[in-house]
């Protein structure tokens, strides 16, 4: 019996076919662009059921309405290259044939569910657990994410993939120790471990390690080589973030402008990494010129997507922020999907994305008074739409940023302090409170953090 790169039972034993599963599982779970060539592989060999499973999920990672569609083709090639017959390779097969079923049919708690069975019968099958927190994250289910890993960690224990896994979960838990310690384990392991290093950099963001972080990030940087185009650009974005949050502007505009966005201007990671970064780059006071009417000529496009609810919040504020006409279609294409919306769907886009939606438009409208009371009503459950910690305090910035400007001025005061709590010299939140304090009557405490925000 034949097997993939990772130990799991396969039919073929073609050795093309094999490398071409090598170059999508390998690649796929290290964020490396040789995962696309699964397409000439899957093209190449019309028979391979794994080949062409692989080539669907290729699509659906394309998180965008057309995804299942351009999914479905090799859907169909898989389900008539399935051969009878009871070995582990046929039963695997069948099982994930049915896994990229569920998916394309959008049953994506079936998908989870499958894809945990796949991990208890194959526990190598890294990238199938790569898969099932990555439909979690999704959700905001950061314990969904930790069980599919735990589960399978002790017979992947020296896999660099399998621990930086392990590690981003712990961190989305609040797990920050356990985090951090199994993020430096896989690290010794593979010091080019994308996603360890990834999640390393979201602790010591988390606990205000600002100079630590920055350092880390632009030594491993060097390593930071045929990644993806979420991958890489990702990875400069938190560095970005270092940087702003050390009043490095010019730095963070110049990552912005050659590294963060135009790697893959279509796809929807890149998007949403530009929309956060520029609002940020707002958020701390730099003039962004005509970047927000660029980005917008890409945005533009998301004007129905409602693909995933994190997405959709940030393709919006995009199209806001460039007063385009089609933030009306989104916002309306949002309000849909959230009145529609039932169980834990409802949850995520009626009570969480609908008025962070409402919300995102009034603060780009100038509408600070709404923006401010909206924002307050979709936040406290915003975990439900997705995305991490880290990307989603955008949402909590713009609300510090409504709550000024609509003059709840004690509101703003105390979301700031809470936040120099963790890094006492951050240079935007400090430069924030030395206004706010001016606005309150209190001239030493502006003082005080006026000059913290130019010590850094």
């Amino acid at each position: 019996m034949a097997h993939d790169p990772l130990g799991n039972p396969i039919v073929d034993d073609d050795p093309a076919l094999i490398a071409g599963l090598d170059d999508f599982v390998s690649g796929f779970l290290a964020y490396e662009t040789r995962a696309e060539t699964i397409l000439a592989t899957a093209a190449a060999h019309p028979q391979a059921v794994m080949a062409q499973v692989y080539a669907g999920w290729l699509w659906m990672f394309l998180e965008a309405p057309e995804a299942a569609d351009r999914a479905r083709p090799f859907l169909d090639a898989a389900r008539a290259a399935l051969r009878p017959g009871a070995t582990l390779a046929h039963e695997r097969e069948r099982e994930q044939v049915a896994l990229l079923a569920d998916w394309v049919a959008g049953d994506i708690a079936a998908v989870e569910a499958r894809a945990l069975r796949l991990a208890t019968c194959w526990p190598h099958d890294l990238a199938v657990v790569k898969l099932a927190q990555y439909l979690a994250f999704n959700r905001g289910d950061a314990p969904a994410m930790l069980r599919v890993i735990l589960a399978v960690l002790p017979a992947n224990a020296h896999d660099a993939h399998a621990q930086g896994m392990a590690a981003f979960a712990y961190e989305q838990a609040h797990r920050l120790d356990e985090a951090e310690a199994t993020a430096r384990l896989a690290l010794t392991l593979q010091r080019r471990e994308p996603w360890a290093q990834h999640a390393l950099a979201h602790v010591l963001l988390t606990r205000g390690r600002v100079d630590e972080g920055l350092r880390f990030l632009e030594a491993v940087s060097d390593t930071w080589t045929n990644l993806n185009s979420f991958m890489v650009t990702h990875l400069w974005w938190h560095l970005a973030l270092f940087y702003l949050a050390r009043g490095r502007h010019d730095d963070a505009l110049a990552l912005y402008d050659h590294r963060v966005w135009g790697v893959s201007p279509g796809y929807s990671q890149d998007q949403v990494g530009a929309v956060q970064l520029l609002a940020r780059l707002e958020w701390v006071g730099v003039d962004v010129g005509a970047r927000w009417a660029a980005l917008a000529e890409h945005l533009a496009t998301r004007a129905e997507d409602t693909t995933e609810p994190f997405l959709s919040l940030l393709y919006l504020y995009g199209l806001a922020r460039a007063a385009r006409p089609e933030a009306d279609r989104l916002l309306a294409a949002i309000t849909t999907r959230a009145q529609a919306a039932t169980g834990e769907a409802r949850i995520a886009w009626h009570d969480a994305a609908l008025p962070t939606a409402q919300g995102l438009v009034a603060l780009a409208r100038g509408d600070a008074a709404t923006a401010d009371h909206a924002l307050a009503q979709g936040l406290p459950r915003l975990v439900r739409v997705g995305g991490s910690h880290a990307q989603r305090d955008l949402f909590a910035l713009l609300h510090i940023d409504a709550a000024t400007r609509a003059g709840q001025w004690r509101d703003a005061q105390q979301a700031l302090e809470l936040r120099r709590l963790t890094d006492p010299r951050d240079v935007p939140v400090n430069a924030r409170l030395a206004d706010l304090y001016g606005q309150l009557g209190l001239p030493a405490l502006a003082a005080e953090a006026r000059a913290a925000s130019r010590r850094s």
